[in-house]
């Protein structure tokens, strides 16, 4: 795969981005695609390695090695079928996967590893600049009608691929566009919507019918900010009468709290609350009121993507500071390869909203909020020591005499999610719920203690990644296939 002795000629080389201070200006994308050129030569660093651990690596299975030498050979067209094959957005993927596939190149063991998800971005990109990418409408109808509910990864996913074997699918969203998180989570300068927009042109096209602002279940309390916006409710038996089958794919939504002091000043707020705003903002809604960052002193409690987007956000509205805590202790900035190789290792992550500007500090609780006038102003936090138990699992204590204050205007909770949300459409329909909270069902059919209901992505597997989705929504769409059809040539 890829030229023999390539690996040995090129290095890696990643793509480029606009400078700092310009990118900062707006919310517009800034990672600049790789020419034609330079991804064949990434392409050519493809080994021919024997066994393609990548594709394990990438939960989605992506056929890496083929991809790499149509690219390194200039077959763009073949190289993106070979992309598709597995993949229904590669142009989400390839833009905000963290991409495992790298961590698990037989070239990470002891180099750099071949840049896949550079050459899956350029593919893609290719393909939609070309007029490559068009709609497969199946030649004929099987007279079955199903319902999505969520129109996140693992939503859109199952409703393609049950559209393209002839279905008749209906996507149901509360909010009052399409797109789940990747619409309201991501913001835009990861992700430009107009990427979601021509992919939910693109399933119209292919039959697929989307029905924005409405909510399917009994009205249940709202979690977070951008749960408000549903205009309709439709009741569950409404679509256990209309539908052969519902697949779940509402995503995994109850954000994880902090129950201490101060924690009802204003200023404090869910990652989930904010993100959202800026992007609806950025989409050219007029909002009431925003959560602004805007000569504020910023904290984010919690380390992962969901932080660095509230970073990268904070930076865009001109935040005085912004700083992020992390309860786990700062991980290795490199890892040990021949220990962690193939799996994902556990290595210090620097994202781009990182780069423009942040403090980071690790192994930090947070006691209590204090404020004047019903407005937080500081934060009070100490600092941790973590030890192994006697049952051999880290422990966290609060190292004596450490506690520390800092100034906080506006306090962001990017702590993760726990499980979806129980009230409304999940209290309805009864299914049953797993240990942790979640729709149970198996990997084996995706369907739910009812047998009309399936699910897939973060309501089931709680939160996770895109590609992850997308995965799991290509896989329910097999089975609910099978199930309406008694066979189907639907992948796995």
């Amino acid at each position: 795969m890829g030229k023999p002795t390539g690996f040995l000629e090129h290095e890696r080389v990643n793509e480029s981005s606009v400078p700092v201070d310009n990118r900062l200006k707006n919310y517009n994308e800034f990672v600049i695609t790789h020419s034609d050129d330079e991804a064949s030569r990434q392409g050519a660093r493809c080994m021919d390695c024997g066994i393609p651990f990548c594709q394990s690596g990438c939960p989605v299975n992506n056929i890496i090695p083929d991809w790499n030498d149509l690219v390194y050979r200039q077959n763009w067209q073949s190289a993106l079928q070979t992309l598709h094959s597995t993949n229904n957005f590669p142009e989400f993927t390839g833009r905000i996967c963290p991409a495992p596939c790298e961590s698990s190149c037989t070239l990470n063991i002891n180099d750099s590893a071949v840049a896949i998800k550079s050459i899956e971005h350029a593919i893609v990109d290719k393909g939609w600049n070309q007029g490559w990418i068009v709609p497969r409408v199946s030649a004929q109808k099987t007279g079955k009608r199903v319902a999505v509910v969520g129109s996140g990864p693992a939503g859109l996913a199952c409703a393609q691929q049950l559209a393209r074997v002839g279905h008749d699918v209906v996507v149901f969203e509360k909010n009052d566009r399409i797109g789940g998180l990747l619409r309201y989570g991501i913001p835009d300068f990861k992700m430009e919507k107009t990427h979601i927009d021509r992919r939910v042109l693109q399933m119209e096209q292919e039959g697929v019918e989307f029905r924005t602002s409405v909510c399917v279940g009994a009205p249940g309390e709202p979690i977070v900010g951008v749960n408000n916006l549903s205009q309709k409710f439709v009741a569950h038996d409404e679509l256990l009468k209309e539908f052969d089958a519902i697949a779940l794919t509402g995503g995994s939504e109850v954000p994880r709290d902090l129950a201490v002091d101060g924690r009802d000043l204003k200023g404090v707020h869910y990652a989930m609350e904010f993100l959202p705003q800026q992007n609806r903002v950025v989409a050219g809604d007029k909002l009431d009121s925003q959560i602004m960052a805007t000569g504020k002193h910023v904290v984010v409690i919690g380390g992962g993507d969901t932080g660095s987007d509230c970073v990268g956000t904070s930076n865009r509205q001109g935040a005085a500071s912004v700083t992020q805590f992390e309860l786990m202790p700062m991980p290795p900035e490199q890892e040990n390869r021949p220990l962690t190789w193939p799996d994902w290792p556990i290595k210090l992550r620097t994202s781009s909203s990182h780069e423009e500007g942040c403090s980071r500090d690790w192994s930090v609780t947070t006691k209590r909020f204090e404020g004047e006038g019903g407005k937080v102003t500081k934060l009070i936090a100490a600092r941790l020591e973590w030890q192994k138990g006697d049952d051999g699992r880290m422990q966290m204590r609060e190292m004596p005499n450490s506690e520390f204050e800092m100034k906080a205007d506006l306090v962001l909770f990017a702590m993760g999610f726990v499980n979806p949300v129980r009230e409304g459409l999940l209290a309805s329909l009864g299914v049953k719920l797993d240990g942790r909270g979640n729709v149970d069902a198996s990997t084996e059919d995706y369907q739910t203690s009812h047998d009309k209901v399936f699910v897939a992505g973060d309501m089931r597997r709680g939160q996770s990644l895109v590609v992850w989705a997308i995965r799991e929504g290509r896989q329910c769409a097999r089975s609910i296939d099978e199930v309406l059809m008694g066979r189907s040539e639907l992948p796995r």
